[in-house]
């Protein structure tokens, strides 16, 4: 009887540490969202992403993304990333992290960089990393990269070339403060209405302008209500990829690695794609007649009158150390 309850024993042994071992080798699991299908620059910036960690990664990873908004809207996925539960990394815009960090709106001001050289310095000089730190501080949720690089102009229904013809300009402005404050300095007339407005708002006459990135222009057909597009060039988009800091720390202390190396790769590239397909997009519009760019010449005094409003704004943040060294960077 002894001896054939120390081999049930063994036995038991045997399947545990087999189970164990089973157990062990189950891929990890981790949820992507996106609010766009597989062509959009953010996709693929996650897929860029998954393609690396599993790269770098010794054991199984299985991702898992959900497209075209099934689990809502980027404000979603970080309050998700923010409670640790159905979404473990996305892009998202700076906007939706407002809720959580006063600093985040910091990196979507208008002029906050001079040029797309400025902008990309500054995010490989990591000067927005103040900002990263105060979200990952106050919503729990890790900055792994950056993505972004859409040029935001004004698009009108008249052309719109010097300062004079943006004075008292009747422009949508989107729901941030800063974005307000800034065109009513340059001497134009901004009110804040629903994307989904603007349309019927220029159509009807209610605005002459409003402004977006070429992607946006093209989605909502705004070239139809608004053909003069003007190169103000007053914002270049930031659009951080996010990881839930509760998923991070469950990870093994190697895929943290990876997913660290893995997010700043991936925003190099989700870069390079948005800021590509931005410029391809504006001349693809262009060429079928269907916009005419039209040269803003006095940027440099938009950039003069919107330093002290941005200026201001920044302290109101808590951010006035970064906007200094972002500006101090050549």
């Amino acid at each position: 009887m002894r001896a054939i309850r120390l081999a049930s024993l063994a036995l038991g042994s045997v399947l545990a540490v087999a189970m164990a071992a089973g157990a062990q080798a189950e891929p990890i699991k981790l949820i992507g969202a996106s609010q766009f299908d597989e062509n959009h620059a953010f996709t693929k910036t996650m897929r860029k992403f998954e393609e690396l960690v599993k790269a770098c990664y010794a054991e199984p990873v299985e991702f898992q993304m959900h497209l075209n908004s099934e689990l809502g809207l980027e404000k979603d996925y970080f309050a998700y990333m923010n409670q640790g539960i159905s979404v473990d990394y996305a892009v998202v815009s700076p906007a939706h992290m407002s809720t959580f960090s006063k600093m985040a709106p910091l990196m979507d001001m208008p002029f906050l960089f001079r040029d797309e050289d400025h902008w990309r310095k500054v995010i490989d000089a990591d000067a927005l990393k103040p900002v990263a730190d105060d979200i990952l501080k106050k919503a729990d949720v890790r900055i792994i990269g950056y993505a972004g690089g859409g040029t935001r102009n004004v698009f009108a229904n008249i052309p719109v070339s010097n300062m004079e013809e943006l004075k008292d300009l009747p422009i949508r402005m989107q729901g941030a403060p800063i974005w307000t404050r800034v065109f009513t300095a340059l001497g134009a007339a901004p009110t804040v209405i629903a994307y989904n407005e603007v349309y019927n708002a220029i159509q009807t006459g209610v605005i002459k302008a409003a402004e977006n990135e070429a992607a946006g222009v093209e989605q909502m057909k705004f070239y139809e209500v608004g053909p003069h597009l003007s190169l103000t060039k007053h914002a270049i988009t930031v659009r951080p990829l996010a990881f839930s800091n509760k998923t991070y720390q469950r990870l093994p202390a190697e895929l943290q690695k990876c997913i660290d190396e893995a997010g700043t790769e991936a925003g190099k590239v989700g870069r390079e794609i948005e800021s590509s397909q931005d410029s391809e997009k504006l001349k693809a519009l262009e060429d079928k007649g269907l916009l005419e760019t039209v040269e803003f010449t006095e940027r440099d005094k938009m950039l003069e009158l919107a330093q002290p409003v941005m200026k201001a704004y920044a302290e109101e943040l808590g951010a006035g150390d970064v906007l200094d060294r972002i500006n101090a960077i050549e």
